[in-house]
């Protein structure tokens, strides 16, 4: 299977949904006010080498600690669950360790915030379902995008407003629940005919 515009376009949007880079503006703004300066292209590209390293061997790691794609996937689907809640409820399941200005950029933003579980989880499951090609694509222009809304989150935070955001936040928040509800059943399924 080669190039496809419907599979990049549904893997891109599937991405940003789990990613949602755009709910992440607040987290963002409030990090560069405690550590200063982010280096957005040192956190696009460690994101980027992460999802993509994850997207050719996630698989084979797996394989090698005796987890199947289908037991990752349901396990995946229950971090998006809660991640979704967080979302569209407005609260904290789990707290973000302290953090200083020459990790900011690697650690908590390229990892776990943009390249997280779920953006991995969803990778892995991308894969059984489209071609690789189409979710690398998928990968390199969501990276774009979160290197643009790294370098203008102030100006962006100022356009839309916190209430724009929460707004933004919550949409996302509905989308995600649904995808981690699809990627439940779907792979639950495959976990029971084994």
């Amino acid at each position: 299977m080669g190039f496809n515009f419907k599979e990049v376009f549904t893997a891109t949007m599937i991405l940003f949904a789990v990613i949602d880079i755009i709910g992440n503006i607040p987290i963002i703004i409030d990090l560069r006010k405690k550590v200063g300066h982010i280096q957005s292209e040192k956190a696009s590209i460690v994101a980027g080498v992460i999802m993509i390293a994850f997207l050719f061997l996630g698989a084979s790691i797996l394989n090698l600690i005796g987890i199947d794609v289908n037991s990752f996937a349901v396990a995946g689907s229950f971090i998006l669950f809660f991640l979704a809640l967080e979302m569209i409820l407005g609260i904290t399941l789990y707290k973000e360790e302290e953090t200083n200005a020459i990790t900011a950029s690697v650690f908590p933003l390229a990892f776990p915030l943009i390249a997280g579980p779920g953006s991995l989880t969803s990778i892995l499951s991308l894969r059984a379902e489209y071609a690789t090609i189409n979710i690398v694509i998928a990968i390199i222009v969501n990276i774009i995008f979160m290197y643009i809304v790294l370098k203008t989150s102030s100006k962006i935070e100022k356009l839309i407003g916190e209430n724009g955001i929460n707004i933004i936040r919550k949409i996302f928040g509905v989308i995600l629940l649904a995808i981690a509800v699809k990627l439940f059943t779907t792979n639950i399924q495959g976990l029971l005919h084994n």
